[in-house]
């Protein structure tokens, strides 16, 4: 069995790798990035069935070569993209990875290997504004983005839905939660903020609060994550009968003043003395889009888990990374 990460430098590609390669001992996996990804550390000793590829998606000639009958996978994860701030300031750019590129993809899996599993991380930016308190499920609020990087998510969405009809691809879009706590550096996500928050206080680094305490955020911690990911390949397509494909993961209802009070709990007073409140207008407008609220007896109906507490999240950074 054969499987391939895009996107396979980044933080939540390396721990689905690390998860992948500990927890199948029979699969291979190709991870790939525009720069050469590794294996993870706590993969270390799977090294022999990993094969780590630079490959620019956004070419087509590319997408050909690392796409082919003679060697297919079995089950396609694209992670790769543009994040959310990435894309709203830079159209062109996030057009160019977060569409065009899966669109190639999608196009030349369909040809070379028609029916095969992919699970795309799509995200809770699908959705715009909704009234206050309103519940949000997967049939009651229709996905209009306020930004381009939901837009760009949606329209994949809409064409794995399709592709998935028609017996081409066995497609599962997973709108992730904002992953929180995320280990490594800071990234262009609008929501970097939220692991921000934590993870450079434990490591005695000032981080940036720029939005108000009282936002509320729906989030997911990465083993949960994770959990999920691997969860995904493993529904059974028949599962999601007519309905869509797409999936409203999992997450954690949290403000940013009850992950702060969790910090303090975890990591002390002076780790939260280190969180400076500086808004960022821009920002702010971007995390106001996003609703926190989300009933997901769908995901838990087709298997997938609950996250744990905001405390248990950060204990579960502090035991592997502080």
């Amino acid at each position: 069995m054969s499987i391939i990460i895009t996107g396979a430098s980044g933080y939540v590609g390396q721990e689905l790798a690390a998860a992948l390669l500990s927890t199948y001992p029979e699969i291979t996996v190709t991870l790939t990035d525009v720069v050469t990804p590794t294996v993870p550390e706590s993969a270390a000793q799977h090294a022999s069935r990993a094969r780590c590829l630079e490959a620019d998606l956004t070419s087509p000639a590319v997408v050909d070569e690392t796409f082919t009958a003679a060697q297919p996978f079995d089950t396609v994860y694209l992670l790769h993209g543009i994040m959310s701030s990435g894309s709203e300031a830079n159209f062109e750019l996030g057009m160019k990875v977060n569409l065009d590129a899966t669109c190639n993809i999608l196009d030349r899996l369909r040809t070379v290997t028609p029916g095969v599993r992919v699970v795309f991380t799509s995200s809770l930016a699908v959705y715009g504004p909704a009234p206050a308190g309103f519940v949000i499920d997967e049939t009651n609020f229709p996905a209009i983005p306020a930004s381009s990087y939901g837009s760009q998510k949606l329209i994949i969405e809409t064409l794995l839905n399709d592709y998935s009809r028609r017996g081409f691809l066995d497609g599962r879009a997973v709108r992730l939660p904002t992953v929180t706590v995320r280990a490594g550096k800071p990234t262009q996500a609008a929501s970097s903020f939220a692991s921000d928050i934590i993870r450079e206080p434990f490591h005695g680094r000032k981080a940036v609060l720029p939005v108000p305490k009282e936002t509320e955020m729906w989030i997911c911690s990465p083993a949960t994550v994770v959990r999920n990911l691997l969860h995904a390949r493993e529904v059974p397509k028949e599962a999601f009968g007519n309905g869509s494909r797409a999936v409203n993961l999992p997450g954690l209802l949290v403000s940013i003043q009850e992950m702060l009070d969790a910090l303090e709990v975890v990591g002390g007073t002076e780790r939260r003395a280190l969180v400076e409140e500086k808004y960022d207008a821009d920002i702010d407008r971007i995390v106001q889009t996003w609703t926190p609220n989300f009933n997901t007896a769908r995901a838990r109906q087709l298997g997938f888990v609950e996250d744990v507490s905001m405390m248990e999240n950060i204990r579960q950074y502090a035991s592997r990374f502080a």
